[in-house]
């Protein structure tokens, strides 16, 4: 059975001492037992929060990483770097980075093979625009995302991804996604998993990343192939955060 991961992604938010109070919250009720939790942080803290993490069971990830290994690369953060502070995880091809920064399929794909090849566990985001749900692209537009990685990794690399799938008509817009929309797709993205790795598909972990919150997480985390949260305003909040570890 898969175990379940909440993965907190605070996005370009924190401070010295708020960071500092969250953990502290957060480390005080967590044990550990019934899930994996992480926090993915922005870079210039992760010196910080490795410290504050120290012999807990939460663990550390970053937002991002480069498709480099080294060099001239203004601003980048490398794989190895990453490494040096105990991360676990790291981001790759959140919706923001597609959207914002025209982050392509083809480069999420280059920086998920990074990522593996140092050791990491790359979280790959993959999800549609409202505009493309409405105009039933959903699959045709996630399973070229899904796909892109696929097909550069290879097949005993499957089962060491984590895919979140991120609606991103339902982040922030007031709409929502129903347990059974988010399965949905979650489910389409295990066969395309099991098209590349069937034993593999089975152990991969797709998380919903969809604005989880204390009020739906329980719901979405009893669908059969939602296997935790890529979460995001509701990991900024001790309280929250830890409400859907104990959904999960």
């Amino acid at each position: 059975m898969r175990r379940k991961l909440v993965a907190g992604n605070w996005k370009m938010n924190g401070g010295i001492d708020a960071n500092a109070m969250l953990l502290a919250e957060i480390k005080a009720e967590f044990g550990g037992a019934a899930c994996d939790a992480a926090v993915c942080v922005p870079a210039p803290y992760l010196a910080q929060c490795q410290s504050l993490l120290a012999g807990s069971a939460i663990a550390l990830g970053a937002q991002d990483v480069s498709m480099h290994d080294a060099g001239a690369y203004t601003g980048e953060v490398s794989a190895a770097m990453l490494l040096e502070f105990s991360c676990r995880y790291v981001i790759v091809g959140h919706s923001e980075r597609r959207a914002y920064f025209s982050e392509t399929n083809e480069l999420v794909a280059q920086k998920t093979v990074r990522a593996l090849s140092a050791g990491l566990v790359p979280i790959v985001c993959v999800g549609e625009t409202l505009e493309q749900r409405e105009a039933g692209q959903t699959d045709e537009i996630v399973g070229r995302q899904i796909d892109a990685v696929l097909s550069s990794i290879a097949e005993n690399d499957l089962a060491k991804i984590v895919v979140a799938y991120e609606p991103v008509w339902a982040i922030g817009t007031g709409k929502t996604a129903t347990p059974d929309m988010a399965q949905e797709v979650h489910a389409m993205l295990r066969k395309r998993l099991q098209a590349r790795n069937a034993q593999a598909a089975m152990e991969a972990r797709i998380l919903y990343g969809g604005s989880m919150k204390p009020d739906n997480a329980q719901e979405l985390l009893a669908m059969p192939d939602i296997d935790g949260g890529l979460i995001g305003g509701a990991a900024l909040k001790a309280a929250d955060f830890l409400a859907i570890i104990r959904a999960a």
